[in-house]
């Protein structure tokens, strides 16, 4: 259950005075005093990824190393990677906390449960495995990738429960086929998610599979998965409030703005022990949602991730998130989720954009490009030239797909 803001702010302050005596980088930044009210939250200084690269490997940690039992960390693409420790108790409340994930779906320990996302130093495998355990799942650890084995897994265990990311959702689904095929699947419900994925993404997903998707929310950061999750209503995702605290920014200010009001997200970890985050600037771009849901939870929603500040593409001035051109594409009906956004630089430095979209089996795809530049054109105000491509022409994905291909650097 949510907490009361009396007690919200207790445990706040009790966070704080954990992490100004174990943590040096906190107890340099924070004001001393404990907070009066939740309203003093936004006076709190933000954390931010390059300051958990800059303390890489373990200068965040708020306990000694030796209580430390599991480590888990981002890929560091772009740089250091970001690592996030877990004592006994901090894997005990996220296995609690994806319980409740899969609960929202009706999981129960009579459901054969496929995690293939990956395991490893990847949180998304490891923390869908405790969570289906815990509710006690037949739990089949693929992880990701070798499609054929997971489509013959699907069908001959029986599987009512798949987790993995959206993208490789739909690499399955493309793998399973035909409507016959898809009838000899017992599928029900699948969670996806790390990466941001549209309503659109979310239809040709259960389409393609004959199940129920749900959008989960989580990052390394923050410990993994388990930071919110779809109901039913799939009317935006819960946040677990006794655990997190979300605000939403202006991202250019760092303005808290007013529920209803589109931003970033930024979350602050209440109950972790190994590695607490305070205010982290998570980049996603969401709207956090005041009014109750219709299905009677009491924690609030935010709205679907619609991309990350950092993903914006400046595009002959405009503004263009890739999320904006999937749910234009997914609204062509003969295209698919299958897409690859193109960004290359002028002579005069303007940005240029490119898209790559493939189609479905025997569709015009003369039409459908003149349909989708359309839709574009009249969506964003943009004229972008539309590659329609055979099925099958763009790469697979086991994991989180590469949308954006950026020549501007080359």
């Amino acid at each position: 259950m949510p907490l009361a803001e009396v007690e919200t702010v207790d445990r706040w302050n009790a966070l704080l005075d954990r992490v100004r005596e174990r943590v040096p980088f906190y107890r340099e930044r924070l004001p001393a005093g404990r907070l009066a009210s939740l309203d003093e939250v936004a006076e709190l200084p933000f954390t931010t990824k390059d300051d958990l690269r800059d303390h890489y490997p373990f200068g965040l940690l708020a306990v000694p190393a030796e209580e430390v039992v599991r480590v888990h960390m981002s890929s560091g693409t772009t740089g250091k990677p970001v690592v996030t420790g877990y004592t006994r108790s901090d894997l005990d409340l996220w296995a609690e906390r994806m319980a409740r994930v899969l609960e929202a779906g009706d999981v129960s320990s009579s459901d054969v449960f496929q995690n293939a996302y990956g395991y490893g130093l990847f949180t998304g495998g490891f923390g869908f495995h405790m969570g289906a355990e815990r509710i006690g799942c037949t739990v089949v650890p693929t992880s990701s990738g070798v499609t054929q084995r997971q489509v013959m897994l699907l069908r001959d265990l029986g599987t009512t429960v798949l987790t993995c990311t959206p993208s490789y959702a739909l690499v399955l689904a493309e793998a399973v086929g035909s409507s016959a095929a898809r009838d000899e699947l017992r599928l029900r419900v699948g969670f996806f998610g790390a990466e941001p994925w549209t309503d659109g993404m979310r239809q040709e997903i259960e389409r393609g599979l004959g199940l129920e998707a749900f959008d989960i929310y989580g990052l390394t950061e923050l410990g993994g998965p388990g930071v919110a999750v779809e109901c039913h209503r799939h009317d935006g995702l819960h946040v677990f409030e006794d655990h997190y605290f979300a605000e939403v920014i202006d991202p250019e200010t760092g303005a808290v703005v007013p529920p209803g009001r589109p931003g970033e997200l930024v979350l602050t970890s209440l109950r972790r022990h190994a590695s607490p985050v305070i205010r982290y600037r998570t980049r996603d771009r969401t709207v956090l949602v005041a009014e109750p849901c219709s299905c009677g939870s009491p924690f609030r929603r935010m709205r679907k991730i619609r991309g990350r500040t950092d993903d914006m593409l400046v595009v002959r001035g405009e503004n263009v998130f890739p999320s904006q051109i999937e749910e234009i594409l997914l609204e062509v009906s003969g295209l698919t989720g299958n897409y690859q956004l193109v960004v290359d630089r002028e002579a005069r430095q303007l940005d240029t954009m490119q898209v790559r979209v493939e189609s479905r089996e025997g569709a015009d795809q003369v039409g459908l490009r003149q349909r989708a530049e359309e839709r574009i054109r009249e969506t964003i105000g943009l004229t972008v030239p539309v590659t329609v491509l055979a099925p099958g022409a763009l790469p697979r994905s086991e994991g989180k797909a590469k949308r954006v291909i950026d020549l501007r650097e080359l």
